[in-house]
């Protein structure tokens, strides 16, 4: 058995696993925005960026959203009503400059411009 091998059968045993396996999306964290009632996470893979609004006590039923854009590019958004997570949301953002604005229960949080 590789070494490799080894890790992830640790890891399998233990329910740890990566950060973006819990949120979805693929790559690394590039920006965290907590707020009241949740939190925005952003993260990059190569040419593509992708965003989760994830609840702060996830459970009931509410009204959440996560929006991401590249600069010069029109918006991509996932909203509705979801008990942990709202998205994931990609956009390819190849040499331009991206934003995103998490929401929970009417309350918000937003990157501002980044990655410029």
């Amino acid at each position: 058995m590789t070494a490799a091998a080894v890790v992830a059968l640790a890891l399998v045993g233990t329910g740890a696993r990566p950060a973006s396996a819990a949120s979805g999306c693929p790559g690394h964290l590039v920006r965290s925005v907590s707020f009241a009632t949740g939190q925005l996470k952003v993260y990059r893979s190569g040419q593509s960026v992708c965003a989760v609004t994830l609840a702060k006590h996830p459970g009931a039923r509410r009204q959440m959203s996560v929006q991401l854009q590249a600069r010069g590019g029109r918006p991509v958004s996932d909203s509705g009503r979801f008990t942990r997570l709202a998205g994931p949301v990609r956009v390819r953002a190849v040499h331009r400059c991206v934003r995103a604005v998490g929401a929970v229960s009417g309350r918000k949080g937003a990157s501002g411009w980044f990655l410029c």
